[in-house]
């Protein structure tokens, strides 16, 4: 077998299969450098984007206000006496004119029967002065009598008539007296526990038997600042009734309803606020007078708001940036002013336009400005829950 020079092969010839066996080398190893880069770059990452919201929006804010009633009464009695019946179920609702308190009436009936008496006695005068007058006005005609007798019998007959008007005074001050004896309810509303009881003695316009509030309907007065009183008087200005949302406390979200009836002359100076007073129906008694409650009221209506979930918004420090997404599906950092919030979303004031797409959910995928994501299109009202809490639809 013969044994291979290389030094009898041609110069070229080992030149171009050592060039031939470089390129193929070099082609391998470019090939497997791109399958390992294809293999290990990911996609871009997919992300939820909502479009800008724009729309006509009311502007909410919430207050702490006290329940109170109308009308708060002290029962007293209007005359003395030892109370006879307690009449009433302590804490019960009650109509106007319901009996409460009875005092023992029998003073009271023997007062209304002298004064009866007495009426009848003075009727009895007044007919004889009556019939004595007409008699002397005879008699003066004939001369039969003197003027001073006449006079006389003229002046009797007008006392007689006022001795019977004072007795008939006398006779109705003491059958009030007698009525006032039941003791009853001035207005509809809910009895407190009795501060009298059966067997104890109940002085005239002093002693407070028991306090009667009416419940329905019920007020809620509350407190706004000097800011948002502002606001709430151009919406009054359209003389359109205020309705506003009510809660208590304890309960969640708003879910009663009154109507705003009132709104204090002056800003008080001490504490820089504007007192307002909301009308509250209770046919169910479920509030009662002293209770805190919360109220929702209007301050602003704005015609084109932009609105964005909250969700989208990122906290850097003293700055709210929001994640904007650009044709090229590709993502911008934006710093953007925020106003007040309306349900889940919030009203932007500046830094974005309507049209823009923002990240709602999926911004911690964003690692870098710039880098690319696969946009999952979604409403701005879908994003969150209780989005139409404020928000006026078109």
């Amino acid at each position: 077998m013969k044994r291979f020079d290389h030094k009898r092969m041609p110069r070229s010839g080992l030149t171009h299969g050592l060039g031939v066996m470089l390129v193929s080398a070099l082609l391998t190893g470019c090939d497997a450098h791109g399958e390992a880069e294809s293999a290990s770059a990911p996609p871009p990452p997919e992300v939820d984007v909502a479009t800008v919201l724009v729309a006509p929006v009311t502007l909410r804010e919430t207050f702490t206000g006290r329940v109170a009633s109308p009308q708060t009464v002290q029962v007293r009695p209007r005359v003395s006496g030892y109370i006879d019946e307690v009449a009433f179920e302590e804490g019960e609702l009650v109509e106007a004119g319901d009996l409460l308190f009875r005092i023992d009436p029998r003073p009271y009936e023997a007062r209304v029967q002298a004064a009866k008496a007495s009426l009848a006695q003075a009727q009895s005068q007044r007919r004889l002065a009556n019939v004595e007058a007409e008699r002397s006005r005879q008699l003066i005609q004939k001369h039969m009598i003197s003027q001073e007798q006449h006079d006389q019998r003229q002046a009797a007959a007008l006392a007689a008539r006022a001795r019977q008007a004072e007795a008939e005074a006398a006779l109705t001050s003491a059958e009030l007296d007698l009525q006032y004896t039941r003791v009853t309810a001035p207005v509809a509303g809910r009895t407190g526990r009795a501060m009298v009881t059966q067997g104890n003695l109940a002085s005239a316009d002093a002693s407070v038997l028991t306090t009667l509030v009416s419940v329905d309907p019920l007020y809620v007065y509350f407190d706004s600042n000097e800011a948002d009183a502002q606001g709430a008087q151009t919406l009054l200005a359209r003389n359109e009734p205020l309705t506003l949302n009510i809660g208590l406390t304890g309960e969640t979200g708003f879910p009663h309803q009154g109507r705003l009836d009132f709104v204090d002359n002056q800003i008080n100076a001490d504490t820089g606020t504007l007192r307002y007073r909301a009308v509250l129906p209770n046919p169910d008694g479920l509030f009662r007078p002293g209770q805190f409650a919360r109220v929702e009221m209007p301050v602003a209506n704005l015609s084109e708001a932009m609105l964005i979930n909250r969700k989208a918004v990122l906290a850097n420090q003293d700055r709210r940036v929001v994640y904007v997404v650009g044709d090229d599906d590709t993502v911008t950092p934006r710093q953007v002013q925020l106003g007040r919030e309306v349900g889940d979303l919030v009203v932007v004031r500046d830094g974005l336009k309507a049209g823009e797409r923002v990240i709602v959910n999926g911004t911690q995928k964003i690692l870098a400005p710039g880098m690319p994501v696969t946009p999952n299109p979604i409403a701005m009202r879908e994003a969150g829950v209780g989005n139409d809490v404020a928000v006026n639809r078109p």
